[in-house]
């Protein structure tokens, strides 16, 4: 954990960061970034053409790496107002002091769950444009400015979202991070449909937003906003507007992470409390928790989802190789009905 708040404290250092001062209590529901230089009138007029922005930055028992995900937005280079908000998710430690402490506006969520305090700080906020974030996550100087430069170039669009960057992250992590996003990326350009989001990097306008989806856990963040807002308009893939995230959950393995934390409290949770319509698969254990080892559940989670997989994977190539068959068949005995 030491390891990797000192790895994003450095990301901080990098684009520009600095150390959050006490911010007096008048000063914390809005935040204008404007230039000291600026004359009055020409600062007033920036605001006033800037839309409100809002970041929502759920946290439990997150002391350590907060401070560096709220110096970091208080580093934006932004115009306009910004309000930070920490819902602080019953934690334990001393997160909601220190949120207080560093000028954020504090608000408490006692159901545990990331959807609820996602859902309690959007509710606390006030901004025209949502940024949802997490607590172990920094940002280059100019995060906020690209995210409403995006929504302000398409008064179509309802939701900018982006690509994540682990810090100190295994190889197999830097690989798969890369992976991924190049082909969310690349779906996008083809397709112009953002296919997955991560919940480090993504903002929505207000008017649009009915509420995250309680029941769920891992992904009803992400997948599940999207669907909800999808409707509603455009929905821009900004890709070279990336955050820095914590790689604290990728330090348990490969097999932990593609089993345990993508199939399991990913995919299946989403999928089973989705249809369930009640939270049946709970929220992934807090990585803070060094003692934490994976339980029976889990482990037959690996050996389950090994099997589904590899299941899937076989009915795939069977189904795939019955129409090739099917093809050729047809090239003879052209009367057979063709396969809808």
């Amino acid at each position: 954990m030491l390891r990797a708040r000192q790895q994003l404290t450095l990301a901080v250092r990098r684009i520009g960061g600095t150390v959050v001062a006490h911010m007096a209590p008048e000063a914390r529901q809005v935040r204008m970034n404007t230039d000291p230089m600026m004359p009055p009138s020409a600062r007033d007029e920036t605001v006033a053409r800037s839309p409100r922005v809002s970041v929502v930055v759920p946290a439990y028992n997150e002391a350590e790496l907060l401070p560096g995900c709220l110096a970091s937005l208080q580093a934006q280079d932004y115009a306009g107002e910004v309000e930070v908000i920490v819902a602080d998710n019953a934690s334990t430690d001393a997160t909601a002091r220190l949120a207080d402490e560093l000028g954020a506006v504090v608000v408490h969520e006692p159901h545990p769950g990331v959807c609820w305090a996602r859902q309690r700080g959007t509710l606390a906020a006030r901004g025209d444009i949502i940024v949802s974030t997490d607590a172990d996550t920094t940002f280059h100087p100019g995060w906020l400015t690209a995210i409403v430069a995006a929504f302000e170039r398409d008064p179509r669009c309802v939701v900018v979202a982006g690509p994540c960057v682990w810090v100190d992250a295994p190889a197999w992590g830097r690989v798969y991070g890369r992976v991924l996003f190049s082909l969310v990326g690349a779906v996008y350009w083809l397709t112009g449909t953002v296919v997955y989001a991560s919940a480090t990097n993504i903002a929505f306008r207000r008017g649009v937003w009915s509420g995250y989806d309680l029941n769920a856990t891992q992904g009803g963040d992400e997948m599940g906003l999207l669907a909800r807002l999808r409707a509603h308009g455009s929905v821009r893939f900004t890709r070279k507007n990336v955050t820095f995230t914590s790689s604290r959950r990728l330090q348990r393995g490969l097999l932990y992470n593609l089993f345990v934390t993508c199939f399991y409290y990913y995919l299946l949770g989403y999928v089973v409390n989705k249809v369930a319509r009640r939270t049946v698969i709970g929220t992934a254990p807090h990585m803070d928790d060094r003692a934490a080892k994976a339980t029976p559940r889990q482990r037959w989670a690996v050996v389950v989802g090994s099997l589904v997989v590899m299941g899937a994977a076989a009915a795939l190539r069977f189904h795939t190789a019955v129409l090739h068959l099917h093809t050729a068949v047809l090239r003879f005995h052209p009367v057979i009905p063709r396969w809808r």
